[in-house]
C-alpha cells in the first residue's frame, strides 16, 4: 500500500514536478519507464531533491540525467510506493489518460463519420467520388462539425438522406428537408448540414467550382436538380400554351396565347394544380435552352407559334414539373439547345423523358452548323457522353467548336412555323 506521506516528500515536491511530468509524459504516450529522463540547466535544489530521492550523489554539471528505472526500484524497495513509478505518478498527480489510445479512438470516430458517405446513395454515383475524396483531403467534415466526430456523423448520415432523395420533380428545400430529415429548416442557408449537401449537389449538377455561391448560383445548383428554394420564385418560360377556361392559369395561358406573348409559370401555379395545358393529343411540345428561341418566335410567329417551352439553361424545378407533366399526358417532347457540354448534360436530363426525342440535336446536325462557319471556339466544360445519339461527344470533342442555338435560330423558327 502505497505511503501517501513518504511519497509526497520523495518525489511530490516542487524541485521533482518536472521528474513527474516526464513520467506522465511517457505513460500518456505508451513509452516505457526504463531510461533516464534528463534536464538541462538543472538548478541545485533540483540535483539535491534527487540526490535525496536516489541516496546518493550525482556525477556534477549543469544537467541532471535521472535513471527512471532506479526511480522505480527506490520507491518499491522503500514501500513508499510497492506498485513502483509509475503508480505513484497517478497517485501524486491523477489518472493518466493514454494519449495512443485516446488518438487512435479519434482516429477511428473520424473514419466512422466518413464511413457514412461510402452509403451507395454516393458511391454509386461516379460523378459524386471527386465530392467524396474532395471532403476527406479538405477536412470539410471536420471543419462543419466543429472538431467533434459524433456531429460530423450525424452530418453526413443526414447528407446522406438527402441526397437519396436527388434529383426530384418539383419539389421545394423545406418540402425536402421535411421529408428526408423531419425538419423543414434542416437545409436552410447558414447551416452545416447545407453547406454541405449544396456541395454535393453542385458536383451532381456539374457546375464549376464557386459557381453555387449567393443566393442566385445555390438557387441554380439546387433547381439543376429539381428542387426549388421556394414555389413562387422557380418559374419556367412558356409560349404557345393553348390553356383552358378551367382553371386560373390556364386563363393564364389562353390570354398568352391569344396575345402570342411569352408567359411565365410558377412551381406554385404548376405543382398545387397542374394546370389545364388545353394541347389536343399528340401535339408536340417543343422545348429550348435559352430565351432567345421564345423571343424571336414570338416576334416572327405571335399566336400562331406551336407549343413552346424555353427551360433557359438548367431546369428549374417549375421546369422539370411542367415537363414531367407534358410527358406523364403523352405529348411527344422535341428538345434543342446548346452545342457544349453544359448543353449536353442539360439535355440528358431531359431526353431521359419517355416521350421525348432530339430536335436538330444530333451527330448531323451539328456538323452541318459546323461546316456553315458557325460557333465558336469550345473551351470550357467537362465532356460528357450522349446517350440519344452516341456519336455526338466524340464530335464535339474532335471539332472543339460550340454551337449556341442563337446560331440557328433560322432553322428552329423554319420548325416552328412548319407546325
Amino acid at each position: 500500500m502505497t505511503d501517501l506521506p513518504r511519497l509526497r516528500r520523495l518525489l511530490g515536491g516542487p524541485e521533482t514536478a518536472w521528474l513527474l511530468d516526464r513520467a506522465r509524459d511517457r505513460i500518456a504516450t505508451g513509452r516505457p519507464l526504463d531510461t533516464p529522463a534528463t534536464l538541462k540547466a538543472a538548478t541545485s535544489e533540483q540535483r539535491r531533491a534527487v540526490e535525496l530521492l536516489l541516496g546518493r550523489r550525482l556525477r556534477s554539471g549543469s544537467s541532471l540525467s535521472v535513471p527512471l528505472a532506479e526511480v522505480d526500484r527506490v520507491l518499491r524497495e522503500s514501500l513508499a510506493c510497492p506498485d513502483g513509478l509509475a503508480a505513484a505518478v497517478v497517485a501524486l498527480t491523477g489518472p493518466v489518460t493514454d494519449r495512443r489510445a485516446q488518438d487512435a479512438a479519434l482516429t477511428a470516430a473520424w473514419q466512422c463519420a466518413l464511413a457514412e458517405l461510402d452509403h451507395p446513395a454516393i458511391a454509386d454515383r461516379a460523378e459524386l467520388a471527386p465530392w467524396r475524396a474532395k471532403v476527406e483531403a479538405t477536412g470539410l467534415l471536420k471543419r462543419l462539425s466543429g472538431g467533434d466526430p459524433a456531429a460530423a456523423r450525424q452530418l453526413a448520415a443526414d447528407a446522406v438522406r438527402v441526397l437519396s432523395a436527388l434529383p426530384a420533380d418539383g419539389l421545394t428545400l423545406p418540402v425536402l428537408a421535411a421529408r428526408t430529415l423531419g425538419d423543414a429548416h434542416a437545409l436552410d442557408d447558414g447551416r452545416p448540414l447545407s453547406a454541405l449537401v449544396l456541395s454535393a449537389v453542385r458536383a451532381l449538377a456539374a457546375l464549376p467550382a464557386g459557381s453555387a455561391t449567393g443566393a442566385e448560383g445555390r438557387r441554380t445548383a439546387w433547381a439543376a436538380l429539381g428542387v426549388a428554394l421556394d414555389d413562387l420564385s422557380s418559374r419556367v418560360l412558356v409560349l404557345g400554351l393553348p390553356g383552358s377556361t378551367r382553371t386560373s392559369t390556364g386563363r393564364i395561358l389562353a390570354a398568352a396565347r391569344d396575345g402570342g406573348e411569352p408567359c411565365v409559370l410558377t412551381l406554385r401555379q404548376i405543382a398545387a394544380l397542374p394546370p389545364e395545358l388545353g394541347l389536343p393529343e399528340h401535339t408536340i411540345v417543343h422545348v429550348c435552352e435559352n430565351p432567345a428561341v421564345p423571343t424571336a418566335a414570338a416576334d416572327e410567329l405571335g399566336p400562331d407559334c406551336p407549343p413552346l417551352v424555353c427551360v433557359e439553361g438548367n431546369p428549374s424545378a417549375a421546369a422539370r414539373t411542367l415537363l414531367t407533366h407534358i410527358a406523364d399526358q403523352g405529348h411527344p417532347i422535341a428538345y434543342h439547345g446548346d452545342f457544349d457540354w453544359g448543353g449536353i448534360r442539360i439535355a440528358t436530363g431531359i431526353l431521359r423523358l419517355p416521350t421525348a426525342a432530339p430536335w436538330r440535336y444530333d451527330t448531323p446536325s451539328y456538323l452541318a452548323a459546323v461546316e456553315r462557319g458557325l460557333g465558336t471556339p469550345l473551351t470550357t466544360g467537362i465532356p460528357a457522353p450522349t446517350p440519344w445519339d452516341p456519336a455526338l461527344a466524340p464530335a464535339l470533342t474532335q471539332h472543339s467548336i460550340r454551337v449556341e442555338e442563337e446560331h440557328l435560330l433560322d432553322q428552329l423558327l423554319a420548325d416552328l412555323h412548319g407546325h
